[in-house]
């Protein structure tokens, strides 16, 4: 039997695929490549000693998933595959509904054909949209501003719709919140492709020289400092998270939408600082205007995680930010030209 790891090349599953081989537990790996390399598998075998089955296989192409399906017992599946970019969903909608719900639909409609009905499923904290007040709590209204947000939300509701119609699914939603860091060996870690979408390897990236400057985008937030608030949680966090609530569908049937985070807030200038004083590294910045749908703060009520899952997230914000720059100062470039 096997676990198998849609888009396990990827940030959050090369980390998650590390969590699984080292608590012995088989995977299989599918992946386009689309926004990984094929070094994060060759890394996550030096870290953990085993190899990887791996298929170079796109979700939307059905043969090629179900070969994989054929070939392999598969127990349950861990669904990170899927565009992830909220600017550029914007500006290409139709990639991204066709990309990540018909992708969806496929392999929901392998693993029912073949009777693999445990999943845990990457969602999003952006499906509570911008009018919910913090801590967010899972039974909120949900809402989107984007169409990469709204994905997440329509998978979801797929998910639900799929458990009604089936009660015998066992399915988690883990909604996540603004995964950081990378793994303490610095073997493995957030490797985007072109600029930067998300803080942290915009701020290592500026650190070692790659970028002049960072720009942080408003400082007029009703926050401490004026700069927007999130919910940072340590990639390695969040990646023992997904093997919780692995066995959580080992055990118990049913859907839940369980978020994902730390339960505090940290400002963008609270960050900056702590990964000055952490790596004896000065961030050169200036600020912008607010973007468009920004809202300033957004931090998650975990309290459904640690009841249902007996998880919680253990690293620092200076874990994090150590654990960044260990790895961009590795590999000043990216995983293949370092």
């Amino acid at each position: 039997m096997a676990v198998l790891v849609t888009g396990g090349a990827g940030y959050i599953g090369s980390h998650t695929l590390v969590e699984l081989l080292e608590a012995s537990i088989d995977v299989v790996v599918v992946d386009n490549y689309s926004n990984s390399k094929p070094e994060a598998l060759n890394r996550v075998k030096r870290i953990t000693g085993k190899d990887v089955t791996f298929y170079e296989v796109d979700l939307l192409d059905e043969k090629g998933m179900e070969a994989v399906f054929k070939k392999h017992d598969i127990e349950a599946v861990i669904h990170f595959a899927g565009l992830k970019a909220v600017g550029e969903s914007v500006a290409l909608p139709l990639s991204y509904y066709h990309n990540n719900i018909t992708g969806s639909l496929i392999l929901f409609k392998l693993m029912n054909q073949y009777g693999v009905k445990k999943l845990v499923f990457s969602s999003s904290a952006t499906v509570y949209g911008l009018s919910n007040l913090s801590p967010l709590i899972e039974d909120l209204p949900l809402s989107t501003t984007n169409p990469y947000g709204t994905t997440k939300w329509m998978i979801e509701k797929i998910l639900e719709d799929i458990y009604q119609a089936d009660p015998t699914w066992q399915i988690v939603l883990l909604r996540y919140f603004n995964p950081i860091g990378a793994h303490e060996s610095g073997l493995i870690g957030e490797d985007p492709s072109g600029i930067p979408n998300n803080l942290m390897p915009y701020v290592t990236q500026v650190g070692i020289g790659k970028r002049k400057q960072l720009g942080i985008f408003g400082k007029d937030y009703d926050t401490p400092d004026g700069t927007g608030v999130r919910d940072y949680i340590h990639v390695v966090d969040l990646a023992k998270g997904h093997l919780s609530a692995l066995a959580y569908t080992t055990t118990q049937q049913g859907i839940e939408a369980i978020n994902l985070g730390t339960g505090k807030g940290h400002s963008v200038l609270e960050v900056i600082k702590t990964f000055e004083k952490a790596n004896d590294v000065k961030i050169p910045y200036t600020f912008m205007d607010r973007r468009p749908g920004d809202i300033g703060t957004c931090y998650a009520d975990v309290s459904k995680a640690k009841e249902l899952l007996g998880w919680e997230a253990k690293r620092s914000l200076e874990d994090m930010c150590r654990d960044a720059w260990r790895w961009q100062s590795m590999y000043p470039e990216d995983y293949v030209n370092d």
